[in-house]
């Protein structure tokens, strides 16, 4: 919320507040900004707040606000001023905590977008948005018909695509010179992994070294160890 009314990118017609909220300094500035922005503010009874929230454990804050526009991927590709593009290519994530969480750390990382299938992927919903925790205003989502052609596309245009895959015999740690040129980072489905398809079409795969006994780690922490080993390279 406090990201949506700060970036003031998408424009926000309505805001409501439930009945009963104890004070605090983050209510306070969503308020703040709200009336700066203009935005009227609503007091809400809890039955109804909670009933319009469509999410788990409401925190007493709702914004009636445009929709999010996708990007498109040629622009991801191209960078527009953002440095070497680094995307995050999900692979039918399909648990929304697990593509909040993602799309949370794409941002803190400074990756410069996310790529999700049309269909059989998680996309934007409430609880998205809030575990994601305001990533939505900063980090450019594609949505794109299919991961496979997508991949070979990013292949084609020079773009190295890198899967993360449990069975690699390579690690993420032994990626050379590549990981500072375009590149996109490939997480396949909770579960299952990389699709036959999508793990073909990979520049390259990799695996996170185990040192415990587990076979693997969930997909929202494996990328948050892939996006900031890339990170560290690149600097």
């Amino acid at each position: 919320m406090l990201e949506l009314l700060r970036v003031g990118a998408r424009p926000v017609s309505e805001l409501w507040v439930a009945e009963g909220l104890d004070p605090s300094p983050q209510l306070d500035e969503i308020e703040r900004l709200a009336a700066r922005r203009k935005v009227r503010t609503v007091l809400v009874p809890r039955k109804r707040f909670d009933a319009a929230a469509r999410t788990e454990s409401p925190q007493g804050v709702l914004a009636r606000a445009r929709p999010l526009e996708e990007a498109d991927l040629d622009d991801l590709v191209e960078g527009k001023g953002a440095g070497v593009p680094l995307l995050l290519v999900l692979d039918g994530v399909t648990d929304p905590h697990n593509f909040g969480s993602l799309l949370r750390t794409a941002e803190f990382a400074g990756a410069s977008g996310v790529v999700v299938a049309r269909h059989r992927a998680a996309h934007v919903t409430p609880t998205v948005t809030k575990v994601a925790a305001g990533a939505i205003e900063h980090v450019p989502i594609a949505v794109v018909p299919g991961i496979p052609a997508t991949l070979a596309r990013l292949n084609d245009v020079g773009v190295v695509t890198v899967g993360l895959d449990a069975d690699a015999g390579a690690t993420l740690y032994d990626l050379g010179p590549e990981v500072k040129e375009p590149l996109a980072l490939v997480l396949g489905a909770e579960g299952k992994g990389l699709s036959r398809l999508a793990r073909e079409r990979c520049t390259r795969l990799v695996s996170i070294p185990r040192l415990g006994r587990l076979d693997s780690l969930n997909v929202s922490v494996a990328g948050a160890v892939a996006c900031f080993e890339m990170a560290r390279r690149r600097r």
